[in-house]
């Protein structure tokens, strides 16, 4: 029986008022979601690197033991959070694709995770208000009819133009990108949330399994 890949699945911050707690977190519908396919998902800590003042760099030698100490042979970076919201979690996901471009590892983004693979590669979010709670009609950028199907949407920024590096899979009618894809890297990224559906779609499916090769 062949072993099941292991992902590391990012985590949103939140700030619990009446327990004066910062937490890490994940929406138990997205590790839902990652049971469908053959894998076991571990959720990466935000705060395993160092940040200090006097350093133009984090320290981030304590994630990469912990990385290399599982075993995570991909990512999935998670929703939630608009970049800029929480530094650690910023520099914790850019490292992350840093590690996974330099070792061709396979990466899904998710909403705020196709934000943060754009940014990191030189793009440029714009404000989208009508993209929040609501659902878009997918444009195909090629001929595949498959790429034309409803989505919901649940983020206030977006991509108009295609980040370097990456190619269109799909746009939202107004033109924002709802889907991209790595060049070269097996790298992919949706601005929906596959986990939000009460239904899972067999077509989110069958790409991450296309995408991490399972």
């Amino acid at each position: 029986m062949t072993k099941p890949i292991i992902i590391g699945v990012t985590q949103r911050v939140d700030f619990i008022e009446p327990y004066n707690e910062t937490r890490d977190s994940l929406d138990e519908n997205l590790i839902n979601w990652l049971k469908g396919v053959d894998c076991i998902p571990v959720p990466i800590p935000n705060t395993l690197i160092n940040i200090s003042a006097n350093d133009k760099v984090p320290d981030f030698s304590q994630l990469n033991r912990w990385i290399r100490s599982i075993g995570i042979q991909g990512f999935v970076l998670s929703g939630g959070n608009d970049i800029g919201d929480c530094v650690y979690r910023d520099e914790t996901e850019r490292y992350l694709l840093d590690l996974a471009k330099r070792e061709s590892l396979p990466v899904l983004g998710l909403c705020r995770g196709m934000q943060m693979m754009g940014t990191w590669a030189g793009g440029k979010l714009v404000e989208s208000p009508s993209h929040v709670g609501v659902r878009h009609t997918l444009h195909s950028a090629s001929s595949a009819k498959e790429w034309k199907r409803s989505v919901n949407s649940f983020h206030n920024f977006s991509f108009k133009i295609c980040p370097d590096e990456f190619s269109v899979l799909a746009k939202s009618t107004d033109g924002c990108l709802e889907a991209m894809r790595h060049n070269v890297l097996p790298w992919e990224a949706w601005m929906w949330h596959p986990e939000r559906d009460k239904v899972f779609s067999e077509f989110d499916y069958q790409r991450i399994q296309s995408l991490f090769d399972i």
